[in-house]
């Protein structure tokens, strides 16, 4: 026999006996229950109902006049009036049949609402005649708030920009979200029922036990950042937050991922070291080459006042080379209207390091066809050359008196040649053995940006630069 057979058993023999009839020795039960209960006769006049279903109508109707219901008011699910001889209770009466899995809400007088799930069962005679019925009222408020909540909670999840995935204790898949499909590539039927180990390289799937014996322990785990697989293969940067899942009776039975693509933030972060480290080799160099310009003037000048004439000149060419470096920077809207060529910006580049008042050979000679040079490419390569012009004036051949480079110029159908020959400074003794920041950024600008290529070759009498760079980039 079933629950509810036997609920269906005991209506009919126990209220049947007690509350039909003229004995009521056992109100006091009833009246004790939680559950909002009450009985009919066979017309559905109300002869019985316990302080639940008073509660729960929030009046107290008159016995024998009452009838199908104690509610002031009856509606559907959907908000549409539920007349009172229609009710579940009405059609158990007519029908001589319990009613379930129905729902109704019942209107308070005071206007509130409660919606409820009832359980009519007829009551019979002896002879099996319907002699009334009993019916149970739940209260399912609690019930439909908390599946609000998870159809809320739900939608939160799937909507949510993060993958959020759970698993069980065995690594297994449980949930699958829409964030975790755009992340990591599988579907929901591709994931769901996979082992978490899907998404793990080969060399980390170390991690997983870890993780579920932190989860296990009750432990929460926040911002860590390791790499996952996507379906493609290809790898992905990602920061999780792990959390355990526990049962309705507090006991941990899976775990909850929420995994966020970093890649950008990454990114972001190596770039501003970048940025970091440029401006401090760049604010490094104006001041050892402000300190180089100064023993530059200082050899050709011979009183005060003309030194402070050649210091000044030179530092304020310095600067308008400087401008230069910074025009995506400083000038970002207007980079694309910005336009000079090849030598003007060597000219420009090279002015605080020529001989102020005009007199003996330049100390930069630049020979060969000119290039235009416009957009992003000027900065690019004003960077570039100015990279070179410090280094000479720091180490060499622009560190000397006597020292100078000459800039040859060469090109073929889509690259521009340019070759930088230093002479006269510092005897090169042999190549340095580690590449400096400068130099780094130096190839990096010519390879990514400028879409070409450079070498150094280290001679005694002074170092040579190569470098070849693709015409199309020029206008960039």
């Amino acid at each position: 026999m079933s629950n509810q057979q036997g609920t269906d058993l005991f209506a009919s023999q126990y209220v049947g006996k007690h509350l039909i009839g003229d004995e009521l020795n056992e109100r006091e039960i009833l009246d004790a229950l939680a559950a909002a209960i009450y009985v009919t006769d066979a017309a559905g006049r109300i002869t019985y109902y316990n302080d639940a279903a008073a509660a729960l109508w929030g009046h107290r109707p008159q016995l024998g006049e009452a009838q199908w219901c104690g509610s002031w008011r009856l509606f559907w699910p959907d908000g549409s009036p539920l007349p009172h001889d229609e009710c579940p209770m009405a059609v158990t009466l007519r029908e001589g049949r319990p009613v379930r899995g129905i729902e109704a809400i019942a209107e308070r007088p005071d206007g509130t609402r409660v919606p409820f799930m009832p359980y009519p069962t007829p009551l019979r005679d002896a002879s099996g005649r319907v002699v009334g019925a009993v019916n149970m009222l739940v209260d399912t408020t609690d019930r439909r708030d908390t599946e609000r909540a998870a159809q809320q909670l739900s939608a939160i999840v799937e909507s949510a920009e993060d993958a959020i995935v759970a698993k069980d204790l065995d690594g297994v898949i449980t949930s699958w979200n829409a964030g975790a499909q755009r992340l990591f590539g599988y579907t929901a039927d591709e994931a769901i029922g996979k082992p978490v180990t899907l998404l793990i390289p080969a060399d980390r799937l170390d991690e997983e036990p870890e993780i579920l014996r932190r989860i296990r322990a009750g432990e929460r785990v926040e911002h860590f950042d390791t790499i996952r697989r996507r379906k493609d293969g290809s790898l992905v940067e990602i920061s999780l937050t792990i959390s355990p899942i526990r049962n309705v009776v507090g006991q941990i039975v899976g775990a909850s991922k929420v995994a966020r693509d970093i890649t950008e933030r990454r990114q972001a972060q190596e770039q501003q070291q970048l940025l970091l480290r440029e401006m401090d080799h760049r604010v490094k160099n104006l001041f050892s080459v402000a300190s180089s310009v100064v023993a530059l003037s200082a050899r050709s000048t011979g009183t005060a006042r003309e030194l402070a004439s050649a210091v000044q000149e030179r530092l304020s060419a310095l600067a308008r080379a400087h401008a230069l470096t910074l025009s995506t920077i400083s000038d970002a809207d207007k980079t694309a209207d910005r336009a000079t060529t090849l030598h003007a910006l060597i000219g420009a580049i090279s002015a605080p390091y020529a001989d102020p008042a005009g007199e003996g050979a330049a100390r930069i000679t630049i020979t060969g066809p000119d290039l235009p040079i416009s957009g992003r490419a000027m900065t690019g390569l004003a960077l570039l050359l100015h990279e070179f012009a410090t280094n000479a004036a720091k180490y060499g051949a622009l560190s000397t008196a006597a020292g100078q480079i000459e800039v040859d110029c060469s090109e073929d159908e889509d690259l521009f040649h340019i070759r930088w020959s230093e002479s006269g400074g510092p005897l090169i003794r042999h190549e340095p053995t580690n590449e400096g920041f400068g130099s780094q950024l130096a190839r990096l600008t010519v390879t990514s940006q400028l879409g070409g290529e450079l070498s150094k070759e280290w001679l005694p009498e002074g170092l040579v630069i190569e470098l070849s760079l693709c015409r199309e980039r020029m206008n960039r």
